[in-house]
């Protein structure tokens, strides 16, 4: 049976979860609030089983012309700057998960997932269209907008992000937990980047109280850089609150100056406090349900964030696959992903005491702690069970 699902929120999760139906020949209509299809100007890390789930979706090909398949990934110490490398990214994790590991850019993400969904059905994204809760009645589902409209579907997902109106609708309101950090993020036009900064590597800042990653992104013509800052006097959730330069540096006073050229170097900064929410121990009532953000923000500390989102897509739509019923679909959704996505959340919360360790101190502190820590064992034990991950396999 074929049904008409309706989807609140045009970003990565929701053009996804659209993506995953319309190829299994249901209707889909998403509304997205914003006046143009948008995301923000940042990178993201898609790793072996991210790009699996994309591979799932058809897009992955599309994805690999704009992303960068990081060679390698070093951690540097915050003051000295002493380098170790990582065991290979590139080679290794096509030849042991399938996969590469990718760094993109969020905006080219989103039109590839964009432009997949026309394709399917040119008028499925809606704009301008702000979702502000929902109804069920009669095996119908009707979604409410702001401007006093409403559409009526079969089923709805709500995947309009860490505030969801859809989540507020069928559980009430949240209660974040600001998690003391400071996040600062810029994307830098690759010829302002220092010749003596790695520009084909993941670097990975590690110190006591903060810790930096840059890598390249649109096949290597942008560097992403993020800043995680101990911080207790900003506490405004918000991608697009802009910051200064010499706020920026003052955070990361004390680090190594190939930190200060890349905050030099960005033509604009961007701040936001990093907000922790407990697991929901459920997503789904009869006909609705939520999918990426909106049911398991987590901290951006184990780069599955959006991944999360692409691969809730793909189990969303093989369970509409395999169970004819809407609520035993998504019913069955929910089960297939709410365990592991919880571990996850977890995951990127105990990443944030790691990266931020009291070792680190002093050099002899932090060689004995990387080499622990980030040993190429250690790493395979601490991921093996997030890259290895099959959308397309994981019962449900």
């Amino acid at each position: 049976m074929k049904h008409h699902i309706l989807i609140a929120g045009g970003g990565i999760g929701g053009l996804a979860a659209a993506l995953a139906l319309l190829a299994r020949g249901h209707d889909v209509d998403v509304y997205e609030q914003a006046p143009e299809l948008k995301e923000v100007g940042a990178g993201v890390q898609i790793s072996p089983n991210g790009n699996r789930a994309l591979h799932a979706l058809g897009v992955f090909e599309a994805m690999q012309r704009l992303s960068c398949n990081t060679v390698g990934k070093e951690v540097r110490l915050w003051n000295t700057g002493k380098t170790w490398n990582l065991f290979d990214l590139g080679t290794e994790a096509v030849e042991r998960y399938g996969f590469p590991y990718a760094t993109v850019y969020r905006p080219d993400l989103l039109q590839v997932l964009a432009d997949a969904v026309r394709a399917a059905k040119p008028d499925a994204i809606h704009l301008g269209r702000r979702a502000v809760g929902c109804t069920q009645q009669g095996g119908c589902v009707t979604l409410h907008f702001e401007d006093g409209g409403s559409a009526q579907g079969d089923g709805l997902v709500g995947a309009d992000g860490v505030h969801s109106p859809i989540r507020h609708a069928l559980f009430g309101g949240d209660r974040p937990r600001f998690f003391g950090m400071i996040a600062w993020r810029g994307v830098i036009p690759i010829e302002r980047v220092p010749a003596a900064i790695s520009r084909d590597k993941a670097t990975n800042w590690i110190g006591v109280g903060g810790h930096v990653v840059h890598y390249p992104l649109r096949a290597g013509a942008l560097m992403n850089f993020v800043g995680i800052m101990e911080r207790s006097d900003w506490r405004l959730e918000s991608w697009t609150m802009p910051g200064t330069a010499q706020e920026c540096m003052n955070d990361h006073s004390g680090w190594h100056e190939d930190v200060h050229a890349l905050i030099a170097a960005a033509p604009e900064l961007f701040k936001w406090a990093l907000m922790g929410r407990a697991p929901l121990p459920r997503w789904t009532h009869e006909r609705v349900t939520l999918l990426g953000d909106a049911c398991h923000p987590t901290l951006p500390m184990l780069a599955q964030g959006a991944v999360m989102a692409i691969e809730d897509a793909v189990i969303l739509g093989r369970c509409f696959d395999k169970y004819g019923d809407v609520a035993t679909a998504l019913a069955r959704y929910e089960d297939a992903r709410i365990a592991i996505t919880t571990r996850k959340v977890i995951g990127a919360n105990d990443n944030a005491v790691r990266f931020h360790n009291p070792a680190l101190a002093t050099e002899a502190g932090a060689s004995a702690y990387v080499d622990r820590e980030w040993s190429r064992d250690a790493i395979i034990r601490r991921y093996e069970w997030i890259f290895t991950y099959d959308v397309e396999a994981v019962a449900i």
